[in-house]
C-alpha cells in the first residue's frame, strides 16, 4: 500500500518541477486517455498569466461555491504540503485521497511505460495534474478552476476544453521557456484560448494585449476585457480593499480580504469572469469577500508584524514595494529575502533596497535557491546581512522593535517554510 509520505517522496524523486519540466501535451494526453479521460468529466475555468493567477482562481472558485456549485480548485505550487494543490469545495483533499490518486496514476504510468505507450514516467507536475483530474471526477464536482503551471500553450493543464479561459496580467518570468518579449510570453499564455470558447483578459501592457486579441480573433473566441469593470470609491488598507462597481445594471460594493493594490486588478478580472459564467451579484459579493490565498501579503505574527509574500518576479516585487511604500512608510521595514537561480535578481535587488531599512539575505531548502553570498552584490543597500537559512535570518531579525514590520519574501519555497513555522504559533488576533 502506498502511503501519503510514500507518494510525496516519489513525487520529489521525479525532480524539481522547473528543472525537469517537459513542455508538451503528448505524455499527459496518453496518460489521461489510459485513465478514461477524467478531464472530460465536468466544466472547467482555465486561468493563465504571469501574476495574479492564484488570487484570481480562488476568487472565482469561492464565488462558484457561494453560488451553490460543488467546486474543484487546482493550483501550484504548494506552500507547506502537496495536498494544498487539489481542493474540493474549498478544502484540500485528504492525505489518504492524495495517496490513493497517486497510486492509480503511478500504476497507470508504469503500465504505459511497460507497453511503450509513453517514453518515461510523467513529471511531477504532469503526475499531480492527472491526479487532480482523477479526484475531481471521482468526487463528482460540478465545475473546476484550473491554474496553469507554466506558460499555457504547452502546459499539462491545457488538455481541457474549458467553459471559460482567463488570462491575468502578463509580465516577464520564465523567459528561458516562454520567450524574451512580452509578445512572445503573451502568445504562450494565450495558448489556452480554444476555438469558440469565451476568454476574459486582465488589463495588459499594449504589446501583450495585442497578442491576446490576435489569438482570440484567430480562435473566434469572444474576448471580454476586465477594464470594463469600473472601480469607484476605492478604499485600501493593509488587510484588503473595498470599492464600488457595476455588475449588470446594479451598483454594488465589493470587499476583499486579500491585501495589495494589485488585488484590485485581480478582483476586476474575477468579476468579469464570474459575470461571463452567469453568477448572481450576491454570489460574486460573497465569494470575493470570503476568498483566502495564504502566503500573499499574509500577516502571521504581531509585535513586530511579520508578513509573508510570495512575490518572486519583477512584477510581483513592484506590487510588494508599492504596498510597503503605501502603508509602512512611517515604520522601520525589515526584509528577509531568498530567491531561485532563474529570477531577474538585479532589478529586484535594486527595488527592494529602496523599500527597506534592514535586509537579510538567506536561502530556502530548495536546491535551486541562490546562496545569500551570491545575492549580496545585487543589493545596493548599506544594511545588508546574510544568513544560511530562515531560522538564522529570524534570529537576526529578532532585533526588530515591536513597532517594526518584517517581510519574508522572494520565493514561495521560503514563504512555505515560514508558513509552516508560524502556523505552529498562536493565531494572530
Amino acid at each position: 500500500m502506498i502511503t501519503y509520505p510514500d507518494s510525496v517522496q516519489y513525487l520529489y524523486l521525479l525532480g524539481n518541477e522547473i528543472k525537469t519540466i517537459k513542455m508538451g501535451l503528448e505524455r499527459i494526453s496518453v496518460l489521461l486517455a489510459a485513465l478514461n479521460h477524467p478531464e472530460h468529466a465536468c466544466r472547467w475555468v482555465h486561468v493563465a498569466g504571469t501574476n495574479g493567477k492564484g488570487s484570481t482562481c480562488v476568487m472565482i472558485e469561492s464565488s462558484l461555491r457561494a453560488a451553490g456549485f460543488r467546486t474543484g480548485l487546482y493550483t501550484s505550487p504548494h506552500l507547506v504540503e502537496p495536498i494544498e494543490r487539489i481542493q474540493i469545495n474549498g478544502e484540500p483533499v485528504t492525505r489518504e485521497e492524495f495517496a490513493e490518486a497517486f497510486r492509480k496514476v503511478h500504476a497507470c504510468a508504469n503500465q504505459l511505460i511497460d507497453n511503450g505507450g509513453i517514453d518515461g514516467h510523467p513529471t511531477y507536475f504532469e503526475t499531480v495534474t492527472a491526479m487532480a483530474f482523477l479526484l475531481f471526477h471521482e468526487k463528482k464536482i460540478d465545475i473546476g478552476v484550473i491554474e496553469v503551471g507554466l506558460g499555457g500553450r504547452l502546459d499539462a493543464t491545457n488538455v481541457i476544453t474549458p467553459e471559460l479561459s482567463v488570462i491575468t496580467p502578463v509580465d516577464f518570468d520564465h523567459e528561458a521557456w516562454l520567450g524574451n518579449s512580452l509578445r512572445a510570453i503573451a502568445g504562450e499564455k494565450a495558448g489556452i484560448i480554444k476555438p469558440g470558447v469565451p476568454v476574459v483578459a486582465a488589463g495588459q501592457r499594449a504589446e501583450a494585449m495585442d497578442r491576446i486579441r490576435e489569438a482570440a480573433a484567430g480562435a473566434s473566441a469572444l474576448l471580454q476585457e476586465s477594464s470594463l469593470c469600473l472601480v469607484h470609491n476605492l478604499e485600501l488598507d493593509p488587510n484588503g480593499c473595498r470599492f464600488q462597481t457595476v455588475i449588470g445594471q446594479e451598483a454594488v460594493m465589493l470587499e476583499c480580504p486579500l491585501a495589495g493594490l494589485h488585488q484590485v486588478a485581480n478582483i476586476r478580472t474575477a468579476v468579469t469572469a464570474l459575470q461571463a459564467l452567469g453568477l448572481s451579484v450576491t454570489a460574486i459579493q460573497e465569494g470575493i469577500a470570503r476568498a483566502q490565498w495564504p502566503g500573499r501579503l499574509e500577516r502571521v505574527s504581531a509585535s513586530p508584524d511579520i508578513i509573508l509574500d510570495g512575490a518572486h518576479n519583477p512584477a510581483g516585487i513592484r506590487a510588494l514595494t508599492d504596498h510597503i511604500t503605501r502603508f509602512y512608510a512611517d515604520r522601520k521595514v525589515w526584509l528577509i529575502y531568498a530567491t531561485m537561480r532563474d529570477k531577474s535578481v538585479d532589478e529586484i535587488g535594486e527595488r527592494l533596497s529602496g523599500a527597506a531599512s534592514e535586509i537579510i539575505l538567506t536561502m530556502s531548502d530548495s536546491a535551486r535557491s541562490l546562496r545569500p553570498e551570491t545575492l549580496r552584490p545585487m543589493f545596493p543597500h548599506p544594511q545588508v546581512r546574510t544568513a544560511p537559512r530562515l531560522a538564522q535570518a529570524l534570529e537576526l531579525a529578532a532585533e526588530a522593535a515591536p513597532s517594526d514590520v518584517i517581510f519574508i519574501c522572494g520565493s514561495l519555497f521560503l514563504v512555505g517554510e515560514a508558513k509552516a513555522l508560524f502556523s505552529k504559533a498562536p493565531a494572530v488576533t
